[in-house]
């Protein structure tokens, strides 16, 4: 077989190059109070299209920094018992899905929240006000700032809560609650998952925001990570900061928080993957201790994965 990265027996006991901060559970237990803290105060606005078997809303919610956040929801329309929810992330840049790719789950009884990131291409506000370079990219968005300022820790956040919130919601079963998102999604599905533990069921595919240190090391900082490099090349081109700025990168590095899991978790992933490379993926995937597997293609690379959606909806099915 091919290889991009390891040969995966080496793969399942990888367990990751980027630092973790001394402090890094402090700083997401003080996170969590902060955002449990905050009034989200939550509006379901009608969208007014008129569905047989679904309603539609927009979700607004208060996060952390006083931001107006945004979710797409959808719920089935003649349920007579609270149903299974998933909240759904997507990919970097982008925005929540459409509509139209949000039914299927409620055509199986699900309740499901879309949740736009901040400052990307959907509806969620970011509020901004950090210090030092944003250029290229979310990742080192507030590095020359205090930790609390990193982009990915308020939508690290903004993810648990948004579950949080379906998790209240009277038509929802609060037991049955799983998460699910690719690429990025995948990320914020693990985030999710740490910093929600409630959560049921998890299945992140191909998770970016993992093991930076890694992917700078294989030289893939490009792509999705190329704000690692150009945030080397102009603000630190003699890498006398290296070891600083990769251990601030800890505190929203994915493979720190996987030991807060306690969901099941299917991971579906491609060994070619060149984006998200499969070491980085396993870093964070080996950390897990709950009941967990892999749905492994060894001849695909960060792109559509084919039957894992299938695969995914019967594992969340299963919640129980």
């Amino acid at each position: 077989m091919p290889l991009t990265d390891m040969p995966l027996e080496e793969l399942k006991k990888y367990q990751g190059r980027n630092p973790r901060p001394d402090d890094f559970d402090e700083y997401w237990d003080t996170a969590i109070v902060e955002m449990m803290s905050v009034d989200a105060n939550v509006e379901l606005m009608p969208r007014g299209v008129e569905l047989p078997n679904a309603e539609c809303f927009d979700l607004y919610f208060t996060g952390v920094g006083g931001a107006r956040v945004h979710a797409k929801y959808v719920r089935p329309k003649h349920s007579d018992k609270p149903n299974p929810a998933l909240a759904h992330f997507h990919g970097y840049s982008w925005r929540s899905e459409d509509w139209y790719d949000l039914l299927p789950w409620v055509s199986q009884g699900f309740a499901i929240a879309a949740l736009d990131c901040r400052g990307q291409a959907g509806l969620s506000e970011d509020v901004g006000g950090v210090r030092g370079n944003t250029y290229q990219g979310h990742i080192i968005r507030g590095l020359d700032d205090s930790p609390e300022k990193l982009y990915y820790r308020s939508v690290y956040l903004d993810c648990a809560q948004l579950a949080g919130i379906l998790m209240s919601l009277p038509e929802v079963d609060e037991n049955r609650v799983g998460a699910a998102g690719g690429s990025q999604g995948g990320g914020l599905t693990l985030a999710c998952a740490a910093l929600e533990p409630r959560i049921n069921r998890a299945a992140p595919v191909y998770p970016f925001l993992c093991d930076y240190q890694r992917v700078w090391e294989m030289d893939l900082a490009v792509d999705a990570y190329t704000e690692l490099k150009t945030f080397f090349k102009y603000f630190d081109p003699l890498h006398k900061r290296e070891k600083e700025i990769f251990t601030r990168l800890g505190y929203i590095d994915n493979q720190h928080l996987a030991n807060r899991i306690k969901a099941e978790v299917l991971m579906p992933f491609g060994l070619m993957d060149t984006i998200c490379p499969p070491s980085t993926q396993f870093a964070a995937y080996n950390k897990i201790t709950s009941k967990k597997d892999l749905l492994i293609y060894p001849d695909f690379g960060h792109e559509g994965l084919p039957g894992a959606w299938d695969t995914i909806l019967g594992f969340m099915l299963g919640m129980e």
